[in-house]
């Protein structure tokens, strides 16, 4: 269950605050005045404001979805100097990208360019360097840390354990378990456990423990009472974190719902900022790949068409997020044939309706690129769920559990059932529900590192598959 670690007493510190935005947006400024050089740029001199206004407001946008504003206080390196370097020259090389589309002429001189990119992004990095340091000394100073003692049993609290364990810059530490399971077996992690409640009690007490989480199914309302009895002479704060994992599809994970709070037992896992940020990068990877691979594009265009008649993209329906149905573009790599009504026949190994061209295409999945257009227009997503038919969708609903949940997101052109070998025809319904395991895990677990990840993935693997025919 992916309960939020941290509440109202140790939230995570985030500068979300005007002042915090504003010194980047002075560093990224200061940062290409001081690197003009002596010569200046003849001709391009307003363009070059134009282009450093035109960052400014990216950065401004893009900085606050990768979790720039957030104080680091553990893997620093990654945090305050990878991930910002990173994220700098993604934005930076985002906007040089569209203002070269818009002004064909336009060419930013090479080194002002590199001075400003490097100037600048040192300089935020060092921004969250001391921003870090500062933190972490006012954290040490005041004890930030809170002792946690968990009642639970099972893989209930052994997760809970685990993600207050793993969860960067938790304000928590577990100091002691009460193991309500029902057996004598081995107690969940490796802090003091016990089993019976005086002694717990006074443990707690002993030690000053700051909480008390109630890791329990809703079933045990009883056990809950009595350990709220237990301790209403204490001042100590008792949360009850439910074991929902019979119920929920995904991990049950904590919403706010105007102000109230629910838990999600089946609803997207992914936040609606998440797919804002998967937003932002989609389209700017599909505008940049369609640039660099138009050549391509052209010359594979030329080759089907000129292997047999008929168009040179195949458009077929397709659902997408949240089961919106959209026209999906891929390059024709079959002659033109009759089908029938309501039926998809997939293609097979040595299938005759598939041209020379097609054969290679598909072999190499260079069929697939036209998908960017899709990416482009908001209809599919570099990584997720593969597309399915529409009737593959009407059969598979009905006989692979939650096979629906799939669309919850957009379809991608990669996907992590692709790279995990589950990709090609689906003659065998071991294979489909494969493939939906692997999807969902991808919903349950997302990230934009997942992402990058796929993607890379994708490239080192190869695009030629033996599925792939």
């Amino acid at each position: 269950m992916n309960l939020p670690i941290q509440t109202e007493a140790g939230a995570p510190s985030t500068h979300s605050s005007l002042g915090a935005r504003l010194l980047d947006m002075l560093v990224i400024a200061v940062g290409a005045q001081i690197t003009v050089s002596g010569e200046g740029m003849p001709g391009h001199a307003g363009y070059d404001s134009a282009l450093v206004a035109f960052t400014l407001l990216a950065a401004l946008l893009v900085f606050p979805l990768f979790g720039l504003y957030r104080t680091a206080r553990t893997h620093l390196f990654w945090r305050c100097v990878c991930v910002p370097g990173i994220v700098w020259l993604f934005t930076l090389a985002g906007t040089t990208l569209v203002a070269t589309v818009m002004h064909r002429p336009y060419h930013p001189a090479l080194a002002w360019f590199s001075e400003w990119a490097l100037v600048s992004g040192l300089g935020l990095i060092a921004c969250r360097l001391l921003d870090s340091a500062f933190s972490l000394h006012r954290a040490d100073q005041a004890a930030s840390y809170r002792s946690v003692a968990i009642v639970g049993s099972g893989m209930h609290c052994r997760h809970l354990l685990h993600k207050v364990d793993t969860t960067p810059d938790s304000d928590y530490h577990v100091a002691t378990i009460f193991d309500s399971g029902p057996d004598l077996g081995e107690p969940p992690g490796s802090v003091p456990a016990f089993r019976d409640r005086e002694g717990f009690a006074s443990y707690v007490r002993r030690y000053g423990i700051d909480e008390l989480w109630l890791a329990l199914p809703l079933s045990e309302e009883r056990t809950i009472l009595e350990f709220t009895e237990l301790f209403r002479n204490d001042l100590i704060n008792i949360r009850f974190i439910p074991d929902v994992s019979n119920l929920a599809l995904f991990e049950g994970e904590m919403v706010n719902l105007g102000g109230t709070p629910a838990i999600n037992l089946v609803g997207s896992p992914i936040s609606a900022e998440a797919l804002v940020q998967k937003e932002v990068f989609d389209r700017l990877f599909a505008c940049f790949v369609l640039l660099v691979i138009s050549p391509l594009l052209l010359a594979i265009a030329i080759a089907v068409k000129s292997s047999s008649r008929g168009p040179v993209l195949f458009t077929q329906r397709r659902k997408g997020a949240n089961g919106k149905v959209f026209n999906i573009y891929k390059f024709r790599s079959m002659r033109l044939h009759a089908q029938t009504l309501g039926v998809v026949e997939q293609a097979k190994r040595g299938d005759p309706r598939i041209t020379r061209v097609g054969a290679f295409l598909r072999r190499t999945s260079l069929d697939e690129l036209p998908q960017f257009l899709n990416v482009l227009r908001g209809e599919m997503s570099v990584v997720g769920p593969r597309p399915h038919a529409i009737e593959h969708d009407t059969l598979y609903q009905d006989i692979v559990d939650n096979y629906i949940h799939r669309y919850r997101i957009k379809p991608g052109i990669t996907g992590w059932a692709q790279v995990n070998g589950f990709r090609g025809e689906t003659d065998r319904i071991e294979k489909m529900r494969g493939r939906v395991e692997h999807d969902l895990y991808y919903l349950s677990n997302w990230s934009f590192w997942l992402d990058m990840k796929i993607v890379f993935a994708t490239i080192y693997k190869g695009l030629v598959h033996r599925n792939a025919y």
